[in-house]
């Protein structure tokens, strides 16, 4: 099941002696913990109702001296194993085994959570196995359409603040967190909201507010930087870079997404001259439906000849600082100004 279909058993009190908790949102995993913790532990008597075990020292018999116990003055227990690898990494003798046969055996005042954060269990465990059996397997994956417009809508609401639909979208693109291989979390775009709430002064959040706040990413920097050597501008194309310098963010990271975003330009166009299509192409660059408009839109100010030029250019620099001593800054710039007046 998926954690909206927990979340509608969780109220409706229909609770299932075992979960296994997976997948890469951390932040619905946790949100989820406090929702049970609230509707079925009374405060008075948490540490005897709600039990966590964690760590590589927690073994069969402490999960079972956990579970057979009865709740407290409650109706419900709930025993929380934070993190199954690591406590599978204890080596104990038929561990897997041992919890995989006693997951059918729980009694109904019971609700035994297996968390598996690092989203790594193998399906091949009989943990794995017995939870999914069972029903209790919960897949916690990244918000998409309109589920993380309506959570960003109602974080921004929260604080009493406003947002339209269309700067909903656009807060979540200029985010990153729907892109391709984003590495970004629901945490990471709550602290994002929370910096536009504490700069907008109005009730309703504006285009403005976002631009401002949100720090730009790598991507964006790198087609702002692209875009500057197109237009000759190498004075702008040095401030740019300067600026992801300033950042922290390292020359050779820079260069390999200069590399990646000339390649991508270079590959729409000579796909788009022999024909294809645009879903065809987004297909082979394996790149989000964002990535594809930006590339599309960019790719249209270059040649392919400039933009075969510029990669062998670009890529003869990556050798050079893999082979020699250079300073890496200094290259770089060299690079974008010569660029600057060769496109």
């Amino acid at each position: 099941m998926n954690y909206k279909e927990l979340l509608k058993d969780i109220k409706d009190g229909k609770l299932l002696t075992v979960y296994l908790f997976t997948g890469t949102e951390n932040y619905l995993i946790d949100k989820t913990l406090d929702l049970l913790k609230e509707k079925y532990i009374d405060k008075s008597f948490e540490t005897l109702n709600y039990v966590v075990l964690d760590g590589k020292d927690v073994y069969f018999d402490d999960i079972l001296n956990a579970c057979e116990t009865l709740p407290f003055m409650s109706e419900k227990k709930l025993v929380i194993i934070k993190d199954i690898n690591e406590v599978m990494d204890n080596k104990e003798t038929d561990f897997d085994t041992k919890l995989g046969d006693y997951l059918s055996k729980l009694d109904n005042y019971l609700s035994l959570i297996i968390i598996d954060k690092s989203n790594s269990l193998k399906k091949t465990t009989s943990t794995y196995k017995t939870a999914k059996k069972l029903g209790g397997l919960v897949e916690f994956n990244k918000l998409r359409g309109k589920d993380l417009n309506t959570w960003v809508e109602r974080k921004f609401k929260e604080y009493n603040k406003d947002i339209s639909y269309g700067n909903i979208s656009y807060f979540i693109q200029s985010s990153t967190y729907s892109d391709y291989n984003s590495q970004k979390t629901l945490y990471d775009l709550e602290n994002e909201i929370l910096k536009v709430i504490n700069y907008s002064q109005k009730k309703e959040v504006s285009k403005e507010d976002i631009d401002l706040v949100l720090s730009r990413t790598l991507d964006t920097n790198i087609f702002n930087l692209l875009t500057y050597i197109n237009r000759r501008d190498s004075e702008s194309a040095l401030k740019t870079f300067n600026e992801m310098y300033i950042s922290n963010e390292p020359v050779q990271r820079i260069l390999a997404m200069i590399i990646r975003q000339v390649r991508l330009m270079l590959s729409y166009k000579l796909y788009r001259e022999r024909g294809d299509t645009e879903g065809s192409i987004q297909k082979k660059l394996q790149i989000k439906d964002y990535e594809l408009k930006r590339i599309s839109k960019e790719s249209s100010s270059f040649s392919t000849e400039s933009l075969q030029q510029a990669l062998e250019h670009i890529l003869k620099l990556d050798i050079k600082q893999k082979t020699s001593s250079q300073d890496e800054k200094l290259a770089l710039e060299m690079l974008i100004v010569h660029l600057s007046n060769l496109m």
